[in-house]
């Protein structure tokens, strides 16, 4: 955790920016995989940990704008519990690591939200997305499921935006430490991507990695060989000589803060000249992002500029034609960048979302796109200190798009589709690094990560070299025992 002090003045800022009542914070409860006592392992809501930084199942936090008072509602454990659980310490002693003196059990809260509630005041909630949460609103504040949208407090949700957007010192520092195990997590996948390795083998060890240095990853590993499927969670190939391996990973930290890296590798250590050509394009779109992007800069207008370095390098490479920049405007690009360029990174991988996707990446002045691709860009408005957002430009041959799009006859003035009709089984290619807005421009966050071809291709030579050395070795005690 945090110095008690972090979460006072997050407590006292979040007061700051509202007016009055109360604001309710529910915590996670944990979530049975199979039956009630075999559960997922728990993660706590990301809002709970930055007021209250507590990772306790069915623990709710109470911030009294008017009073200044703050409220932990929790539960001892009992006897049972300290059997299986061995001694732990009471809901008063781990307050006080947060700053908050006053706490009650579980089943006074909803005596102290209603009586709140008739004496006048408004409760703020946030938009809750566990089923867990909207139950315990029912019971508490008698909201139905289906009416719930309508008591989300936007005054919360607007403050609380404003406060976790820029990340403090002791954040960043958290951040870090989730990058310097997800260098281990993608220099490790490197290693492995030899043909005949199951893709399986090198997602079970990225994951092993991660939870040996305490955290889980940030999100379900995306691995594959197939990767024009953005979310690949199959892992079940074979590697091949020639093909490429896309790599989304990242850790995350015992307080819950997030790395979120990709890469792309050449089965068995060499690129092909093909493959060079499209992932220098998309390297050139990731380093153009990061060159541009500063304080006052919408994140927008870097998408743009990366999307145009896309389209650039495809039309002298003979894909795409016709003027770049006026391609990406019309969303041409999109066949082969569906995506947006980034998202904001912090507790949440993709940060904040949970309170309105819109909300976290636009406002009145930057407005969400409604052309293919450009809508799916998750962070557009103006860049401040303290921001961390991803950079992740790709390029991808998706069969069926392009099939859907060629029948359409969509954007034939600056795709070459015959061209492009040869690239089907390439696959694709996603670069991603996290980087953070600082007074003049931005760094990229964490230990380099390999990610040019003379870098990638150098790791995984020695790692290969040394593999080939470990085989002739372990022949050799072999022969040597024979004798």
């Amino acid at each position: 955790m945090f110095s008690t002090d972090v979460y006072v003045k997050r407590r006292d800022a979040l007061r700051k920016k509202m007016d009055s009542g109360i604001v309710l914070i529910q915590g996670n409860v944990e979530t049975p995989y199979n039956y009630l006592d075999n559960c997922y392992h728990f993660r706590q809501d990301s809002n709970y940990l930055y007021f209250f930084g507590l990772q306790i199942p069915r623990f709710y936090g109470i911030v009294d704008i008017d009073s200044g008072k703050d409220i932990i509602f929790g539960n001892d454990v009992e006897i049972d519990d300290i059997v299986w659980m061995g001694p732990q310490p009471s809901v008063k002693d781990l307050a006080a690591t947060v700053g908050v003196t006053e706490t009650y059990p579980n089943k006074m809260l909803h005596e102290y939200i209603n009586s709140n509630i008739a004496s006048g005041r408004k409760i703020h909630i946030l938009p809750p997305y566990r089923s867990e949460h909207f139950l315990e609103l029912r019971e508490y504040l008698g909201i139905v499921p289906e009416k719930s949208p309508f008591w989300v407090s936007e005054k919360l949700v607007e403050a609380i935006i404003s406060l976790r957007e820029i990340k403090e010192p002791c954040e960043i520092e958290e951040m870090e430490k989730a990058l310097v195990t997800t260098y281990e997590m993608q220099a490790t996948a490197m290693k492995m991507a030899h043909p005949g390795v199951v893709e399986q083998e090198i997602f079970g060890a990225m994951e092993g990695i991660s939870l040996s240095h305490g955290g889980h990853p940030s999100f379900p590993i995306i691995l594959s060989m197939n990767g024009e499927t953005l979310h690949n969670h199959n892992h079940h190939h074979v590697l091949e000589a020639g093909r490429l391996m896309v790599s989304d990973a990242g850790s995350e930290t015992s307080l819950g803060y997030a790395g979120d890296i990709t890469r792309t590798i050449p089965v068995g250590g060499k690129f092909s000249s093909l493959q060079r050509d499209i992932y220098n394009i998309v390297l050139a779109a990731n380093m153009k992002a990061i060159e541009i992007s500063k304080p006052g800069t919408s994140y927008m207008e870097v998408h743009y500029a990366a999307t145009t370095v896309l389209a650039d390098g495809l039309t002298q490479l003979g894909l795409m034609k016709g003027n770049p920049k006026d391609a990406v405007e019309k969303g041409a690009h999109a066949l082969f960048m569906p995506h947006g360029l980034g998202h904001a990174i912090g507790l949440d991988v993709h940060d904040m979302e949970g309170l309105g996707e819109n909300l976290v990446g636009y406002d009145a002045k930057h407005k969400r796109s409604k052309i293919f691709g450009h809508k799916s860009l998750r962070m557009g408005k103006e860049l401040k200190p303290g921001f961390v957002i991803s950079d992740e430009p790709g390029c991808y041959f998706i069969p069926a798009l392009i099939d859907n799009w060629r029948k359409e006859k969509q954007h034939t003035e600056f795709i070459n589709y015959e061209a492009v009709e040869k690239m089907k089984g390439f696959g694709g290619i996603r670069i991603e690094d996290d980087i953070l807005i600082t007074e003049s421009g931005c760094r990229v966050l964490g230990k380099p990560i390999p990610k040019t071809i003379a870098d990638i291709e150098a790791l995984m030579a020695t790692t290969k070299e040394k593999m080939a050395q470990a085989v002739k070795d372990n022949a050799k005690v072999k022969v040597s025992y024979l004798h």
